[in-house]
């Protein structure tokens, strides 16, 4: 019998398949300069609005769509800052009485820096601080809210939403019972969406190392993004 001229590969795949590049994008070096213009609202526990702020960034911004549209994405962020005499504690935008405060190159606010990293995570992108990296002084004493924002755009670029958003602050002093309220109406607004979707939780460290010392603060933040 004469030998076959069939192929292997013809027979399993009696056809031509070509693949469409998927969408691609790439990541420019330095990416705090490449942000759009950010507008910057304070808010603090005893004022609902304040003044508006303009932060004037010159160039295109920063953009990335994910190259595999999912139905949701899933972000973890964390944060932990020292905690140092003369400076303010800034958390979630509100301002917390204490005696001492986040030593950190922009505001130190625990929550929004875990918060941003948590969204960018989730949509595959380059942290915080690459993004905004402490080497920069344009960065210096900057309220983390110009952060927060910068995030939100990027996730509504890509197509996605937060469908929730859970978030653990580890700290023994002060107690945060009472400003919890605060923190969660401003964090929601900020994020654009209603305060049933954010869950907040506080947590001692049980006087154990320098969270439980009063030396140190920390945020946990869990994020789920879905398709709009």
């Amino acid at each position: 019998m004469a030998a076959s001229s069939f192929t292997t590969s013809s027979i399993l795949f009696p056809f031509r398949i070509t693949s469409k590049p998927s969408h691609q994008f790439a990541f420019p070096c330095k990416y705090h300069s490449l942000l759009p213009n950010l507008h910057l609202r304070s808010v603090s526990a005893s004022a609902a609005s304040t003044p508006t702020t303009s932060i004037q960034i010159d160039k295109a911004p920063l953009s990335a769509i994910p190259s595999k549209v999912l139905p949701f994405r899933v972000g973890h962020g964390f944060d932990l800052h020292r905690l140092e005499p003369g400076y303010p504690l800034i958390i979630g935008g509100i301002s917390i009485p204490h005696d001492r405060g986040c030593e950190a190159h922009s505001d130190g606010d625990v929550l929004l820096h875990c918060v941003v990293d948590a969204i960018l995570g989730a949509l595959g992108l380059p942290d915080i601080g690459q993004i905004f990296p402490d080497s920069d002084p344009k960065w210096k004493g900057c309220a983390s809210s110009v952060f927060i924002q910068e995030s939100v755009r990027l996730m509504h670029e890509a197509g996605y939403e937060i469908g929730n958003l859970d978030a653990t602050l580890i700290l023994q002093r002060p107690k945060l019972s009472p400003h919890k309220d605060a923190i969660k109406a401003n964090l929601s607004a900020l994020l654009g969406v209603d305060c049933s979707v954010v869950n907040i939780k506080a947590k001692t460290h049980e006087k154990v190392d320098s969270l439980g010392e009063n030396r140190s603060i920390a945020a946990h933040t869990v994020v789920l993004l879905m398709k709009k």
